[in-house]
């Protein structure tokens, strides 16, 4: 039953993306709802990078020289992470604007794994 919900919101997730591609001017009311923690599913979080995904503004939140940045695409010095490939957690209980600030523990709850894939794909309240 839990894999059907986790399959069920990462399908709504990617339904999300394609029409985000094709819409520029996305809303918050876009995103799909977690019905358990009344947030939008609008981060993702990739553990082995430590790096975090808007799906609503479509940038990236990555740290470069010690400074935290946002950029629609990644850096060249994160070449060769395939983002498709590995591990992907869906932020369930956070919808604001600082996903840098759940960083400590998202880091506690997904240590860099080398094979990139984690029991777990979703975070938040349980």
């Amino acid at each position: 039953m839990k894999v059907l919900k986790v399959m069920l919101v990462l399908t709504l997730v990617l339904i999300s993306l394609n029409s985000f591609a094709q819409n520029t001017s996305a809303k918050i009311e876009n995103l799909p709802l977690d019905k358990k923690t009344n947030c939008y599913l609008r981060y993702h979080y990739f553990p082995n990078i430590q790096v975090y995904f808007d799906l609503l503004k479509m940038v990236y939140y990555y740290k470069e020289e010690g400074q935290w940045k946002t950029a629609p695409e990644l850096p060249k010095n994160y070449g060769g992470y395939s983002l498709y490939n590995k591990a992907k957690v869906t932020i369930t209980d956070y919808d604001g604007d600082n996903p840098i600030d759940l960083l400590p523990i998202h880091k506690k709850m997904y240590p860099y794994n080398s094979k990139g894939r984690f029991a777990n794909t979703t975070a938040g309240a349980e």
